[in-house]
């Protein structure tokens, strides 16, 4: 009788228990995260209570502590995260970038697309910043303007000679036009609008990012 031949194939790997219970733990992080920017953006954070958050991610109210501290650490790590998210992806936008025109073009392309995708987390941004915690606050405004100074980075290359300040000025107008617009498109039917919308946008924001600069008038 011949031997039993080795094969080729190898047994399934079975992943350790803790990495298993680690995944689901930050899959239910993440699932309370997005319920919650669901639920602060319609109802807002005070009207908001741990146990509508745990029951619109299937845990109950008390679960919700054993991955925050409180209902104000969820909004805290909501804000941070995202601010963070946009700092990272600004960031990699202009490592690949081959000139200014080009990052400025992809920088717009990926702030329209976040917009577009997070409308929820921007409402709560905009309504319920000062509810955070004082240091929450403080950490996401560092965050944020570090995000600006990269646009004022890439708009100096395009606009030689001008103050920081202008350019500044330029890049939150920008933020503003983009960051409003989700809300309205939602609501007019979001999958057919967001198709025309993103063109849109684009287009509309390079426009305000590369007007030319208005004369100061005449004493």
């Amino acid at each position: 009788m011949s031997e039993p031949r080795e094969t080729d194939t190898a047994p399934p790997t079975t992943l350790p228990a803790t990495t298993l219970r680690s995944q689901a733990k930050e899959n239910r992080r993440k699932a309370l995260l997005s319920s919650a920017a669901a639920l602060f953006a319609v109802d807002g954070f005070n009207r908001v209570s741990l146990e509508d958050l745990g029951a619109a991610a299937g845990v109950s109210g008390p679960a919700v502590y054993r991955h925050f501290a409180g209902k104000q650490a969820v909004l805290g790590a909501l804000l941070l995260s995202v601010s963070q998210e946009l700092l990272d992806g600004g960031r990699s936008v202009i490592a690949g970038s081959d000139g200014a025109a080009v990052a400025l073009d992809r920088l717009v392309e990926f702030h329209v697309d976040f917009a577009l995708s997070n409308p929820d987390v921007i409402r709560v941004q905009d309504q319920d910043f000062s509810n955070l915690a004082d240091e929450d606050q403080a950490e996401v405004r560092t965050l944020q303007r570090s995000y600006v100074e990269l646009w004022v980075e890439v708009l100096a290359g395009l606009h030689p000679g001008t103050e920081d300040a202008e350019l500044r000025m330029r890049a939150h107008a920008t933020f503003g036009l983009i960051n409003s617009t989700p809300h309205s498109v939602r609501s007019h039917g979001r999958r057919i609008a967001v198709k025309r919308a993103r063109p849109l946008l684009q287009s509309m924001a390079l426009a305000a990012l590369m007007a030319p600069a208005v004369p100061e008038p005449r004493g």
